[in-house]
């Protein structure tokens, strides 16, 4: 046995807590699971299956944790898991999986399947058994700050831009502000507009914020690679600087993944309570909007639906929200039948955008199949979101697609129909 399998399967057995046992102990086999995940629906391939991913882990609780596993393993009846097993369900386990927690959601017994999929994930970074694309970004946001590899002055230039193209400040390592702003590489890169939006948002509320030179990155890729010790790494990074700075709320960005990590798994990994409060950026927009300070001066007239972000919204608690404020911008809303906690996810989240071989890029264009039969069923040609990791992975399906569909992020959407 090789010493990195080795280290692999001392991982597994280290997480397989009472909630793994009780999940592996009460799972009735009923596939309700397999009907809740979009690999499984748009491609009928039963690997796909969500328990089903989870065999290694499966696998190592039965054999190291219970009598009859122990006594077949004796007689070798059980087959262990070695590196071939490992090596055949990185595609199951990351690029077939999303943590969307749509699973976890229809089981009829209560398990947290993504719960597993994150303990299984420790198991397989410690063997080496991850994808290229993870491991690298996850490299990236430890040693230059964010998975993309920007560097400071990268992201002082966009801000610089920003401030030139709204005419107000963006402050930076300002001590006492209101809001320190988080941002995703995606977002400074892809979607600067964002940025500028918060600007004049914060303006517009007469809220004071603050950008961190040394903690500007949102995303959590330890998070997503499934290393506990890297993610904590990345986490206390903000903690630091938020406290430093002795602001009174951290801004998640539109980012999912990042937000799961700042608010919900933060205080666990660092081991205490924040001294600040984590809110998401539409948490913040929904409270001005209910103070009247959110006023339009007009409305986005188009017909449009709205993609719901897994981890913000199904994962987050951020339910309400997304939908009071689209209702406040645009005329033309047309809801979706799956939507809110219930709504497909984009088919990129989970790390699983960041892995770009063939064959991933294929399974998520299929996967998409059933966000492309919503824009179809509505009859519209605008979608908007709020997730930048969601937007880089639907722009893409849309060119595979050729889909004439346009894609707005409801930040900026709001910032542009904004009152002056």
């Amino acid at each position: 046995m090789s010493a990195t399998l080795e280290k692999g399967l001392h991982a597994l057995r280290e997480v397989i807590d009472a909630p793994i046992a009780s999940y592996f102990s009460s799972c009735v086999h009923c596939g309700l699971c397999a009907d809740a995940c979009l690999f499984h629906t748009e491609t009928g391939d039963p690997r796909y299956t969500p328990i089903y991913k989870l065999e290694p882990l499966r696998r190592v609780y039965e054999q190291e944790y219970t009598v009859l596993g122990r006594v077949k393993k004796l007689v070798g009846l059980a087959k262990p898991v070695d590196d071939a097993m490992l090596d055949a369900w990185q595609e199951l386990v990351y690029d077939s999986c999303t943590m969307c927690g749509r699973c976890s959601l229809v089981c009829p017994v209560g398990n947290d399947i993504v719960y597993m999929v994150r303990k299984l994930r420790e198991g397989m970074a410690a063997s080496g058994h991850t994808p290229d694309g993870i491991r690298s970004a996850t490299r990236r946001t430890v040693e230059i700050g964010g998975p993309m590899g920007l560097k400071w002055p990268a992201v002082a230039n966009v801000l610089r831009k920003a401030e030139e193209a709204t005419g107000l400040k963006i402050p930076v390592d300002q001590p006492g502000a209101d809001y320190l702003v988080l941002l995703s590489s995606m977002e400074i890169v892809n979607y600067p507009e964002y940025i500028e939006a918060l600007a004049k948002i914060f303006h517009k509320a007469g809220l004071t914020f603050t950008v961190s030179s040394d903690a500007f990155e949102a995303t959590n890729a330890g998070i997503q690679i499934g290393v506990s010790d890297l993610a904590r790494t990345i986490v206390t990074r903000i903690v630091e600087a938020a406290e430093r700075l002795q602001v009174k709320h951290v801004l998640s960005p539109e980012c999912g993944h990042a937000y799961m990590a700042i608010r919900w798994e933060g205080p666990n990994l660092i081991g205490r309570p924040f001294r600040f409060e984590v809110v998401h950026v539409l948490e913040l927009l929904d409270e001005l909007r209910r103070k009247g300070v959110l006023k339009m001066k007009d409305t986005f007239k188009d017909p449009l639906i709205l993609h719901d972000p897994c981890q913000i919204v199904r994962r987050g608690g951020v339910l309400d929200a997304p939908e009071q404020l689209i209702r406040q911008v645009a005329d033309n809303y047309i809801p979706v039948v799956d939507q809110q906690k219930w709504n497909w996810c984009c088919g990129g989240g989970g790390g699983a955008s960041a892995i770009h071989t063939e064959e991933a890029e294929a399974l998520r264009a299929k996967a998409f199949q059933v966000k492309k039969r919503q824009i179809e069923s509505a009859g519209v040609d605008t979608m908007v979101t709020f997730c930048a990791n969601c937007r880089i992975v639907i722009e893409e399906a849309f060119d595979h697609y050729q889909m004439d569909t346009k894609l707005l992020g409801l930040t900026e959407l709001l910032a542009e129909h904004l009152e002056d």
